[in-house]
């Protein structure tokens, strides 16, 4: 069973975390998915933390997570903070395939949003 785990920093803003359960809701739901379920976390400063997200896929019976940093640009913490992080809830588990994307980055649909999001 394969399990996408959406994380982004945390905030103490309600809005900015409860913006990712939507990231996530639409992940869920969307009609191609290559994942069996899909759940969010955040990195600090709030619930649900990664462990939380990692245990809750195990669970219900991922034994292939793979943990998307949502976050624009590469930077410590999708870089070495969140693999960490990922690490540790992971270590309880040696039978689950774990890994950890890059952040979204540089993509040719990231260009499209910002020309949509100028325009109107």
């Amino acid at each position: 069973m394969k399990a996408l785990i959406l994380v982004d920093h945390g905030s103490t803003v309600e809005e900015a975390n409860a913006l990712l359960e939507d990231v996530a809701e639409k992940a869920r739901t969307y009609q191609d998915s290559p994942f069996d379920m899909v759940e969010h976390c955040h990195m600090e400063l709030c619930e649900p933390s990664i462990k939380d997200a990692f245990r809750k896929c195990v669970a219900a019976g991922a034994n292939d997570i793979t943990v998307h940093p949502y976050f624009l640009v590469p930077g410590r913490h999708s870089k070495s903070d969140i693999p960490k992080m990922v690490a540790e809830a992971a270590r309880d588990f040696p039978q689950v395939i774990y890994r950890v994307t890059e952040p979204l980055g540089l993509h040719e649909k990231i260009i499209e949003v910002i020309f949509e999001r100028s325009l109107g």
